[in-house]
Order: structure tokens, then C-alpha cells, then sequence
């Protein structure tokens, strides 16, 4: 028999503004309850259920358990590659029940009376609250598409006056005479892939360094006067200093900057103009607000 051990992918979704990715939070707390199901809490089919239950999936000491909660589960698993069948509608069905049990239990003993859950109730209204603020306001000040394109030919009118793009692996320290001495290893012929493993830039140390393709404006100046000066396949003489540490630098390759098309681009501008509309919203707030 399947429990709803088998639908634990689910608990990998991030939250965000849409209904079925609300639900990961609550999904997450599947894992403790599964065991219930497995020892045989499954017992007959959601089709079974009398007329009392038209509109509900199930009564639990009389509070209802609507069946659009079970739709909204079997929605996110669904998602996640799991069929829509009377079966998981059924797992689905006997969970809400374990879990308003348990709730009910919890009551019961007076438990949402402690301080903690008080403070876990609070953080998690919060967090609802702030989504659907954000949600409503992104729909009344949705960021249109001349805000987009306008966005765009900014981008590549700076892409175009770049020039060049560079392709620059680079090991970060944070003491110039470590830096030196990676320069003196890649003198002697080691590899820089290796040694760019133990940089202290997390995000570049596990592909040996490497930055991919970028323009000179992206990183600060020191950095950027240092990688344009070399010549393809060159590393740095001497550490390049910057506010990060240390630096040593290679330069892989240069190409003429050619900026992506619109439509590769048009997910990530729309979410960064949206990002701006919420921290203006953010400002105005925080202005407006009295705080002691």
C-alpha cells in the first residue's frame, strides 16, 4: 500500500505568491504523520462517503474538512509528477483528517496557549499577510511591457558601450602573501582549476573559479582595470587588491559584447522591475510608519 511517504517531493516546493507553492509549508509536516497511514489509517474509498459529506471531505468532531483543501493537495502533487487518481485523492483525504485530528489534540491540551506556538502562529500570519500584500500590489501596479522594453534597450545600450566581454576565472583570499604564493604555484604549472577550489568566493570556487561571461562595469574597478590589462589566457604577476581580499586573476577568453534577445531576457527584467515596485512599496511604508 502507497502512504504519503511516497509524496514527499512535494515538501521541496519554495514558497511563493501562487496557491499550489503556498501549500509546501504545510505539506512539510506530511513526514511525521505518514507512519499513521501505513500502519493502516487508509480504510475505503473518498467515493464511499455519504451525503453529509457533499461539500466537505470529511467531519472531524464536527468541524468540516472541505474538499477544496484536498483539491489544492492533489494540485501541488500533481505538480510534482503525481497522478491525479481516487488513490491519492484518498491519501490525500486521510492526512487532512490525521492532521486536524492532531490539531485538535493540540487544542485540546491547551497547547496554543504557549508562548512558542504563539510566535510560530505570528511568524507564519505574517508571512501569508506579506504575500498576499505584495501579490495585491503587483496587481494593481502590474510592471508593463514598455516598462520591460524600456529596461531592455538600457541594458543594451550599456552592453554596446562595453564594448567587450570578458570570460575571467579568478582564487579570492584574504592575505596577499597566500595570493602570492598561488601565483608563484600557477608559475610553476598547477593547475588554477585545483587551486581555485579552495577560494573563499563560494560562488566561483566549485567551477574552478570561473565567472563566466561578463562585462568590465560588472565587477568593481581594481578588479576590472586588472582583468582588462591582460592578454587572453594570462594571469595576473601580483594580487589584485580589492574590498572582497585578495585576488589572482585569469583571463580566458574576450568577445565583443552582443547583448541576449528580449525574450531570453524579458522573465528576469520583469522580476527585477517588480523587485524595485516592492521595495519602493517597502520605503513608502517604512516612511509613513510610526516607529518607537
Amino acid at each position: 500500500m502507497q502512504t504519503l511517504a511516497d509524496l514527499q517531493p512535494i515538501a521541496c516546493l519554495r514558497a511563493s505568491g501562487s496557491r499550489r507553492t503556498r501549500l509546501a509549508g504545510r505539506l512539510r509536516a506530511w513526514a511525521l504523520l505518514s507512519p499513521l497511514l501505513a500502519a493502516g489509517l487508509v480504510a475505503g474509498s473518498l467515493l464511499a462517503a455519504g451525503p453529509a459529506l457533499a461539500q466537505n471531505a470529511a467531519v472531524v468532531n464536527g468541524k468540516p474538512i472541505p474538499k477544496e483543501r484536498v483539491d489544492e493537495f492533489v494540485e501541488a502533487l500533481a505538480a510534482q509528477g503525481r497522478p491525479d487518481s481516487p488513490q491519492t485523492r484518498e491519501l490525500v483525504r486521510e492526512e487532512l483528517i490525521a492532521r486536524e485530528i492532531f490539531a485538535q489534540e493540540a487544542d485540546k491540551r491547551g497547547l496554543t496557549r504557549s508562548a512558542e506556538v504563539q510566535r510560530q502562529i505570528e511568524n507564519t500570519r505574517q508571512d501569508i499577510l506579506i504575500r498576499a500584500l505584495i501579490r495585491d500590489y503587483l496587481t494593481r501596479n502590474p510592471v508593463k511591457d514598455a516598462d520591460v522594453q524600456a529596461e531592455y534597450d538600457k541594458f543594451k545600450q550599456e552592453t554596446s558601450a562595453s564594448g567587450k566581454e570578458y570570460k575571467a576565472r579568478h582564487i579570492l583570499v584574504e592575505d596577499e602573501g597566500e595570493a602570492k604564493k598561488l601565483i608563484e604555484q600557477l608559475k610553476k604549472g598547477d593547475s588554477f582549476e585545483t587551486l581555485a577550489k579552495d577560494s573563499k568566493d563560494p560562488g566561483s570556487a566549485s567551477t574552478g573559479g570561473d565567472l563566466g561571461w561578463n562585462t568590465a562595469s560588472t565587477f568593481v574597478k581594481e578588479f576590472s582595470d586588472a582583468m582588462v590589462a591582460l592578454e587572453k589566457g594570462k594571469t595576473v604577476t601580483a594580487p589584485v587588491k580589492t574590498q572582497f581580499g585578495y585576488h589572482v586573476i585569469r583571463l580566458d577568453d574576450v568577445r565583443d559584447a552582443t547583448p541576449p534577445p528580449l525574450d531570453q531576457v524579458k522573465p528576469q527584467i520583469q522580476q527585477q522591475l517588480e523587485r524595485q515596485k516592492v521595495q519602493q512599496l517597502q520605503q513608502e511604508l517604512r516612511a509613513a510608519a510610526k516607529v518607537e
